[in-house]
Order: C-alpha cells, then sequence, then structure tokens
C-alpha cells in the first residue's frame, strides 16, 4: 500500500511500534557504532530486566495471563463476527511454550475449508521483522554489519544524493533513514516492474535530509537485503529459508510467492465489496519479497516468536547471536512523534516497531497490510516473555490490531479498556480515501471537447516510470504503461483532461490525466495524476 498515511497509521498511530530496553553485546561480534544499543553482557540480561529503567508500575497478577489466553476465543469470536473477515489464525508464546494456537473462519469464502494453525497466510509487512532475523544471522558470524554501506555489496546501488549513495547503510534502510519518500517504488511494482529495475529506479527519487527523516519504504528494506544476499552468494530466498525457516522447522514458511501458491492449506485473499467478502484478487511480492513477501502459518511464527524472546535461542541452541538480534530492537528513528507535549512517541529500529505502552512496559510489534486482501500483526511484550500473532486474510480493517490490542489489556490491566475495533476500523477506513481530485466527483454536464484522438496519441518519455504510449482503439484512447504495456482506456472527463481507473496494490480509484498543449497542435506532456505523488508523474512525448 502507497500512502503516505499508511506506516503511521498502521505502524504508529496504532500504537503498536515497540523497542528493546535489555540491549547486549557478545566478544565475537565486531562493535557497530551506529547501529548499537547500550552495551551489557547477555548473562545480565534478567538483571536489566530487574533494573528501574525497565519496571512498570502495573503489575500482573498470578493467572492474569492465563485468564487473558482463556478470553482469546471469545475475542475473537466477537471481532470476526462484527468485520465479517472470512479467516484469522492466533497463536501465543508464554516463556517459551506455546500455549495457544487456533484457527477461526475459512481460507476461502463461500466454502468449508477451515483456518487452522498451518494455514498459510501472506504475511505483508511483518516480512520485514522476519527479514531483519535472517540479516541478524549474518551479522552475527561477522561477514557484514548494519552500519555496512549497501553499496559494497550492490555496487549499482544509487540514490539522488551522491553522498547518501556512498553511505546509506543497511541499518539506514531497515529503520527507513535512508531519505527516500515514503514507500518509494511501490507504483513501479504496480505497473510490473521488477525487483531489480526498480531498485534501479530509486536513484529518481528526491530525497529527504539523510538519517534525520522517517519515511517507510518497502524497496529500502529490499535493497538492504539484496546487499546481504550478494555478500552471502545466494538469493534472498535462498538465504531466507537456509539460516531461518530450516534452522526453526518453519516447514510452512517460504519468501517465495510460489510457495504459498502452491500450498495446499493456504488462505485467499479477500477484499469487502459493499457488505459482503470476496476473494477477488492475486497479490505477488516477490520483487519486494523482504519487505513484504514472506507468507507463514501461526504454528511457524509462534516458532519464530519463541526465538524473538529468548534472544537468539531455540530449544536451548543459539540459532541467532544475541547482540545482532537485539540490535534490531533498539529504537534508532522515531516514527511518530508526540501530538501533545503529553502523547507517547513511537519509534522504529530495524524492522521492528518500538513503543511504550499505558503500563510502562517495553513493546515490539509490526504490523502489515494487504490492501488486496491480507491484515497481519506481531507483537510482544519481552518482560514477560509473551508474544502475540494474530493472521488475517482479508483487507485491512483493523482485525488483528483490535484482538491483540484487546489481549494485552487484559494481560497487563485486566479488562479490555476501549472498543479498539472501532477506533482501529475508523483509521484503516482513512487509508482507501481517493486523493483524486477527480473522486466522489460528478462528470460535468457540458465538458468542454477535447481534441481530435490523433492530438493525443505518440509516446511520452519518464525517466522513472519508462515511457507511456497513447493509442486510438474502437473504443477511443488507451493508455500503455509499464514493461508489459498494461492497458488503461481513457474517459474524456473535461476539456484535455481524461480520467482513468488504476490498478495494482496502491489503486485507490478514478484518477485524472491531463495533457498540456505543445506546438503544431500535438500535445507535449502528459501528466499522471497518481503516479505524481513525489512529483515524478510528467511524461514529455517523444517527438
Amino acid at each position: 500500500m502507497n500512502h503516505p498515511s499508511i506506516p503511521h497509521l498502521i505502524l504508529a498511530a496504532v500504537a503498536f511500534l515497540l523497542g528493546v530496553s535489555e540491549c547486549s553485546a557478545s566478544t565475537n561480534v565486531p562493535e557497530d557504532t551506529s547501529f548499537a544499543c547500550k552495551a551489557v553482557s547477555v548473562s545480565s540480561l534478567s538483571q536489566t530486566a530487574n533494573s528501574p529503567a525497565a519496571a512498570s508500575a502495573v503489575s500482573i497478577p498470578p493467572g492474569q495471563i492465563d485468564a487473558a489466553i482463556h478470553a482469546l476465543d471469545g475475542i475473537v469470536q466477537d471481532r470476526l463476527a462484527r468485520t465479517g473477515v472470512p479467516g484469522i489464525a492466533i497463536a501465543v508464546v508464554h516463556n517459551d511454550v506455546v500455549v495457544y494456537a487456533k484457527g477461526f473462519g475459512v481460507r476461502e469464502v463461500g466454502t468449508d475449508k477451515k483456518v487452522d494453525e498451518n494455514t498459510v497466510f501472506q504475511l505483508a509487512s511483518i516480512s520485514k521483522p522476519v527479514g531483519a532475523t535472517v540479516i541478524a544471522k549474518v551479522v552475527g558470524k561477522g561477514k557484514v554489519q548494519w552500519n555496512t554501506p549497501v553499496v559494497k555489496y550492490l555496487r549499482n546501488f544509487e540514490l539522488s544524493s551522491p553522498y547518501a549513495t556512498r553511505n546509506v547503510t543497511l541499518g539506514d534502510l531497515y529503520s527507513h533513514r535512508s531519505g527516500l519518500p515514503d514507500h518509494a517504488g511501490d507504483l513501479l511494482e504496480d505497473l510490473g516492474f521488477g525487483r531489480t529495475e526498480i531498485l534501479r529506479r530509486l536513484r529518481f527519487e528526491p530525497l529527504a535530509p539523510f538519517r534525520a527523516t522517517y519515511a517507510y519504504t518497502n524497496f529500502g528494506v529490499t535493497a538492504a537485503a539484496e546487499a546481504v544476499a550478494k555478500s552471502e552468494g545466494m538469493a534472498w530466498e535462498e538465504l531466507s529459508k537456509q539460516v531461518l525457516y530450516r534452522p526453526l522447522g518453519m516447514t510452512s514458511t517460504s519468501s517465495r510467492f510460489s510457495d504459498y501458491d502452491n500450498s495446499p492449506n493456504k488462505a485467499l485473499l479477500h477484499v469487502r465489496v459493499g457488505d459482503h467478502w470476496e476473494a477477488k484478487y492475486t497479490r505477488r511480492p516477490d520483487s519486494q519479497s523482504p519487505a513484504g513477501g514472506v507468507s507463514s502459518s501461526i504454528a511457524d511464527m509462534a516458532k519464530w516468536l519463541r526465538l524473538q524472546l529468548a534472544n537468539g535461542k531455540f530449544n536451548g541452541q543459539e540459532i541467532i547471536n544475541a547482540k545482532a538480534l537485539i540490535q534490531t530492537r533498539c529504537p534508532y528513528m522515531m516514527s511518530n512523534a508526540p501530538d501533545t507535549s503529553i502523547s507517547r512517541a513511537s519509534f522504529y529500529g530495524l524492522g521492528m516497531g518500538i513503543a511504550y505502552d499505558e503500563a510502562g512496559r517495553v513493546r515490539f510489534s509490526h504490523s502489515g497490510a494487504f490492501a488486496l486482501g491480507a491484515a497481519t500483526t506481531i507483537a510482544m511484550l519481552p518482560s514477560e516473555k509473551l508474544g502475540i500473532v494474530a493472521l488475517t486474510n482479508g483487507m485491512p480493517v483493523g482485525l488483528p490490531e483490535a484482538v491483540i490490542s484487546s489481549f494485552l489489556d487484559l494481560v497487563e490491566l485486566g479488562s479490555v479498556q476501549r472498543d479498539w475495533l472501532a477506533l482501529y476500523g475508523s483509521l484503516f477506513a482513512q487509508l482507501f480515501q481517493n486523493p483524486s481530485r477527480l473522486a466522489n466527483q460528478t462528470p460535468l454536464a457540458n465538458p468542454a471537447p477535447p481534441k481530435a484522438n490523433s492530438a493525443y496519441d505518440g509516446t511520452y518519455l519518464n525517466s522513472y516510470y519508462g515511457s507511456a504510449r497513447i493509442v486510438e482503439r474502437s473504443q477511443g484512447l488507451v493508455m500503455l504503461l509499464g514493461p508489459k504495456h498494461l492497458e488503461f482506456p481513457l474517459k474524456h472527463w473535461d476539456d484535455n483532461t481524461f480520467s482513468y481507473i488504476p490498478t495494482g496494490e496502491n489503486a485507490d480509484g478514478i484518477s485524472a490525466v491531463d495533457f498540456t498543449a505543445g506546438s503544431g497542435g500535438r500535445f507535449r506532456t502528459m501528466m499522471i495524476e497518481n503516479l505524481n505523488e513525489n512529483k515524478l508523474g510528467t511524461f514529455t512525448r517523444d517527438r
């Protein structure tokens, strides 16, 4: 999803950005001064957890966590009924034990295909903390560090600033502080460009001040992951399998869409159409696999939660070096500034959200969303060795966030504090508001007529989006975009403005296409409104 508000609504305003207070050092990992928490020994983590800085004034009475777990069935069933989302799966880990794992609803609306703990869902942006765990494994071996420049291994990577190009690191991109604009590259993916070409075209994006601005970027994360994969001499998808999924026994987890697609127990994506839900779209996120392309089950994600809460150990064995993993959960950027002087801020680590909750405890979390039909959330209370994951097969309406917020209220405070579903529902509804000036407008009764079709047809060039063609067909003008020449019929709106309907993850509905006259009775430029968010949407006629 490409809306500028998304990282704030999903990762900050929903109060699920989380952090870490215990940060440790190990003698076998090179010191990383750019991305390091306060150094303490791994053996002192339990003492650190008892320090005043880690204390909460709101104690959790014995049995209260168990009571919250027992209440989960009712919470999930109520929120599922209120939203109509076809299916959801929930797992809870406590004290290194999976204490709850259950599916509700169906994998595909209109069928009796039940969701269970092994049902495979597309994770969307939960792929980021999963991918950061993969990189932590490589960092722990000493081959790369979080402050390794991306260009050391991704030699053709370039940003619009030579200084940023030379200096941007793995950690800069994983903490969204490279200066790239919000969701840079996502619209290229919608048009059919592949990973390599999208990363190449990031050099045309305007940059905000380097290391001073938070802006959530799927393809920034993807560039960092690609650099690490190249340092290991293998594809990112294979690296993830070898260093994380296989050692943890995550047999249903993959970073390849084809593996999800071929699973006999997969949950299809669903969107709400009017008052019902439809399995209408397919989302192939391979081009941004490190940022949004992982698929998994709650049974597998529970294993990942155990690894996280045990600081890199699984079944007593070290899988990930503790220091390298804990670095991912330290706050490096403020992702959501306080609205008032008495509001809490939230932060972003390396692929992980960080926040401090109403009880004064550190939380780690991340949400994921595909507008085409998925919504997912993970959250952890490291002080309580407690983690929860919620995966759904419906477009983002706040369901997984509401379930987890209600559960954590019960854990920490003993009762659900507010109607989380109503709150999150209103926030997520804003994601689907079309910013086009044509949205919700009635076509003019007497628009100014267009010129002859021949005045518009031709090839128009754009360094970022590539060439576009306007051709005349029997039904009128058609716009061809992207490497696969996707066809979009143009409908006259007024004078030299036409409308069209974009497609893909970031499509909001109707958008405008404006032509500007040149010499000789033909048009010189074409501006595509929904592609112009970063002032890159103007195409110039070739000749």
